[in-house]
């Protein structure tokens, strides 16, 4: 078997690569970015890149090359049931009440006079979401009707820049990297990261034509993560930021699995079975009577809060105590997957 991996580091594939070199795994580096990475594939079995939606390239060829790749015949992590609705949370939620998934009621819109006249007559608050966005970017609350009717008049019109909440939320990345004692590392990267943001803007659209909004759910000091690899659950909580109502990107984690719903950890589980994904990260919130509401999912979360883990669940719901890195787990389903093929292909 051979295995095509698009390195990137700092992402999965630093680990995927060690693998497959611990492992005797055969792989090749491909690059995912190349006019010619169709030719390059060729004699893979398989292809892993993890894309991104904060790299304009990985967002313009993400989804168009591994589906590309499907269509030669590869396997490919992630695959278009896991990513194809990645960083489009209106496209979670169509797909979310397809499969009757426990979801935040959420409401969308393409016309100005369709959206005006359901803010006409919600009540308020609402949490207004543009479609692009992670770490609780471009995610506001609106307390008042007159300002969802702003909101609209601007979706309508000039739009918003796809990343647009970056400066305003620098105050939490500062005060989340100091406590993780990396505060200096972040000052470091920050013109590259600004440099990135700018191109970014310029190369990616205005989110524009639409409005998304949910139902804001009080009450809630934390969210739950759980995140879903397979047969394997991962779980935490994550507190919310001091005077807001966001908890993702907060980096207030809290690994006490006593803390754990475990009816988030069978809703992720029969969610995805319904999704036929590969892995997914859930966001959960606990309605006023107690029930876990999904707000957002992704393919893509960080590896090392999964990792800090100090166990998961099967989808049995049996706990397995001890860590595991991420990328081991969706590589080991992969590999799983090619010799199962492979086996039949022998026996037929």
């Amino acid at each position: 078997m051979m295995i095509g991996i698009h390195d990137k580091p700092g992402s999965f594939s630093d680990r995927w690569i060690e693998y497959c070199r611990t492992n005797g795994v055969s792989h090749k580096i491909v690059n995912c970015h190349a006019t010619d990475i169709m030719s390059q594939l060729r004699g893979c079995d398989a292809l892993l890149w993890e894309w991104e939606n904060l790299s304009h390239s990985d967002v313009l060829a993400g989804e168009r090359v591994m589906r590309s790749a499907e269509a030669m015949g590869l396997r490919v992590f992630p695959d278009s049931a896991t990513c194809w609705h990645y960083d489009d949370k209106v496209a979670q939620k169509y797909l979310l009440e397809a499969v009757d998934a426990e979801m935040v009621p959420s409401y969308a819109f393409y016309s100005l006079d369709a959206a005006l006249d359901w803010v006409n007559e919600a009540t308020f608050p609402k949490v207004f979401k543009l479609a692009r966005g992670s770490g609780s970017l471009n995610v506001f609350l609106l307390r008042t009707r007159e300002k969802a009717q702003k909101v609209c008049r601007q979706a309508f019109s000039r739009g918003f820049k796809p990343i647009a909440g970056l400066a305003g939320d620098f105050t939490t990345r500062i005060r989340k990297h100091r406590r993780k004692g990396d505060f200096f590392p972040l000052l470091k990267r920050l013109p590259a990261t600004l440099a990135s943001v700018i191109r970014f803007n310029r190369t990616i659209s205005r989110e524009r034509g639409y409005v998304y909004f949910q139902d804001f759910i009080p009450g809630n000091t934390t969210d739950t993560r759980v995140t879903i690899i397979g047969d394997r659950a991962f779980a935490f909580t994550r507190g919310v930021r001091p005077n807001d109502f966001r908890a993702s990107g907060s980096g207030q984690i809290n690994y006490d699995m006593s803390k754990i719903d475990s009816q988030c950890v069978e809703i992720a589980f029969e969610t995805v079975r319904r999704l036929k994904t590969q892995s997914l990260a859930f966001d959960f919130v606990k309605s006023q009577t107690g029930r876990p509401l999904i707000v957002e999912i992704s393919y893509c979360y960080l590896a090392d809060a999964v990792y800090a883990c100090p166990g998961h669940w099967d989808a049995q719901m049996q706990w397995h105590e001890g860590p595991m890195w991420p990328q081991d787990a969706i590589l080991d389903d992969l590999l799983n997957e090619l010799r199962a093929v492979r086996a039949v292909g022998v026996r037929s």
